[in-house]
């Protein structure tokens, strides 16, 4: 499954959005029918996961994670709890609840941004907040693609 493109949108008054046709399109070719929406850990946005996507990070998450360790389960119990589960309606609408607006700092404007196996959902404003400068950008992809260890893997 792979998500691509940067897609600007606007929600309606009740937080509506549709999800952007070129998304659409991956869920039903590869029949998917939900999505998980979940606050990101580190960014101010929003990820949504195809259905089968998030259960796989749940089984490599419960894997790395032991039952009988009160801060494992105490994280895995909070990454796991603070979701919302999702259903495109017959228009390709979905419910943006108020909590998750407040959380990404969402009103109307929105950006979609695919990346990969999941789609972000930003607020225009924090979307070019968080973007690095072109030269830096530069610098980070040549140190973490030009080293010889990711040489050696061509």
């Amino acid at each position: 499954m792979r998500f691509l493109g940067n897609i600007e949108a606007k929600t309606d008054a009740k937080g509506r959005a549709f999800l952007p046709a070129a998304f659409r399109k991956v869920l039903q070719l590869n029949s998917e029918e939900r999505l998980v929406m979940r606050k990101d850990v580190f960014q101010p946005c929003l990820v949504l996961y195809p259905e089968s996507v998030w259960n796989e990070q749940m089984d490599q998450m419960r894997a790395r994670l032991n039952r009988w360790n009160r801060q494992h389960q105490q994280v895995f119990r909070q990454f796991v709890s603070e979701v919302e589960l999702l259903t495109l309606d017959g228009n390709g609408r979905f419910l943006i609840p108020k909590r998750y607006q407040r959380m990404a700092d969402i009103e109307q404007d929105i950006k979609f941004v695919g990346l990969g196996d999941t789609i972000e959902i930003w607020s225009n404003k924090k979307a070019e907040e968080q973007r690095m400068k072109p030269e830096d950008f530069e610098a980070a992809l040549e140190e973490l693609m030009g080293s010889e260890e990711a040489k050696s893997e061509e």
